[in-house]
């Protein structure tokens, strides 16, 4: 794009969002100092509007009218417009980096960051008897890795289970459905941003795997401080917006805890199951033992419990040292009467190859953890057979 062409975009957004009326005070929102952020890169475009709790339902109008119209500007391939509250309403501006936006969900299909299929507040809702939306009808399984609470490993370890599935011969995907804490472009040596064709976007290849995170799209020191629905719309628009194409299995890395998005995922998604990491320490299992519960209640099968950071190996001299417990996930699986996936040693080569973008199944698959790693895989791997085989047939 030439940067008269660049001038001319900018003009028509700003004309579009002079055009559109603050509710509350009847300005524009440019006057009414609402416009956080304009983001403009390669036809797309993500505005930012700031907006306090009180205000935010009745800004929503604004918000989807501002949407439609940028759709309808010649130049701009796809635009998003999503609410924030990083700061009061009516301060001015922040300056952004550009960098390409999520994309807007199509026409028709719950566009912008929005709650889908969520009340607001309240307890959560019960399970439906109906079938889950066909959201990612391309892969054959779909799979949460998930953890009652963070800091247990359940990212290193989905990325793991992914490479792992990748050689048993699967084609795998791996989203990164952590909105708020996106770790997988680090994890993977990932530092370009996915392509964009016909208004959606490309999953990366990496280590055999299509990937595709937030993490790609915002810059890596950004906070994501977002509102529940915005999280929920950006997760849908991850799983709409992307061209994931015909996979075996998707891996989810899904945020800690047992939240929004957790039952977004169980309620939208026709999940094939789900992967419980946690330590052995009681205090981990007792919030793995509420993610166990959650997904039960969603009638999403439990795969099984992997125990993470099992036992500490010294580098030096190879002695194990059960740091945080030992056997506790074993036991907690025997309990509640679901599989155990295996133990990973908390090794230092794990955290190394992560930090550096190399997946230790990757990088060193004859390694301890690596073997540790492919076993965990090998038995989901199994357990998905099924499935995959009567999807095949059918």
């Amino acid at each position: 794009m030439t940067d008269i062409e660049k001038g001319t975009l900018d003009q028509a957004v700003r004309q579009v969002l002079e055009r559109v009326r603050d509710p509350r005070s009847q300005q524009d929102l440019v006057t009414a100092g609402l416009v956080e952020s304009v983001r403009i890169q390669g036809g797309l475009v993500q505005i930012t509007l700031a907006a306090d709790r009180a205000h935010a339902a009745g800004l929503e109008p604004a918000r989807a009218e501002v949407e439609r119209a940028l759709r309808a500007v010649p130049g701009i391939m796809n635009a998003t417009v999503v609410l924030t509250a990083h700061r009061p309403a009516g301060s001015a501006p922040a300056p952004a980096p550009a960098r390409p936006p999520v994309p807007a969900a199509p026409a028709g299909g719950g566009g912008g960051h929005r709650p889908i299929g969520l009340g607001g507040g309240g307890p959560a809702p019960a399970a439906t008897d109906g079938p889950p939306a066909k959201l990612l009808a391309g892969a054959k399984a779909v799979i949460a890795v998930a953890s009652g609470k963070g800091g247990v490993g359940k990212s290193t370890t989905a990325v793991n289970l992914a490479i792992g599935l990748a050689r048993t011969g699967l084609s795998v995907g791996l989203l990164d459905a952590d909105i708020h804490g996106p770790s997988l472009p680090r994890m993977l040596g990932i530092t370009h941003q996915p392509e964009v064709r016909d208004k959606r976007l490309i999953p990366i290849d990496a280590w055999g795997l299509k990937v595709m995170s937030i993490g790609l799209l915002v810059e890596e020191r950004t906070a994501m401080i977002w509102r529940g629905p915005m999280v929920m719309g950006a997760l849908q628009q991850l799983m709409v917006d992307v061209d994931w194409g015909e996979l075996d299995v998707l891996v989810v890395d899904m945020p800690p805890g047992t939240g929004d998005a957790q039952l977004t995922m169980a309620q939208k998604v026709a999940l094939a199951g789900a992967v419980i990491v946690s330590t052995p320490q009681d205090i981990a299992l007792l919030d793995a033992r509420r993610g166990v519960a959650m997904f039960e209640k969603t009638r999403v099968p439990v795969l099984g419990i992997v125990e993470n950071m099992s036992t500490f190996c010294c580098p030096n001299c190879g002695h194990s040292t059960p740091l945080f417990g030992h056997g506790g996930a074993r036991a907690e699986a025997q309990t509640l009467g679901v599989p155990f996936l295996g133990e990973v040693p908390l090794l230092l080569d794990i955290r190394v190859s992560a930090d550096a973008g190399t997946p230790i199944l990757a990088s060193a698959p004859d390694s301890d953890a690596g073997r540790a790693y492919m076993a965990i895989a090998t038995r989901v791997a199994e357990a998905l057979r099924p499935q995959l085989e009567k999807k095949r047939a059918g």
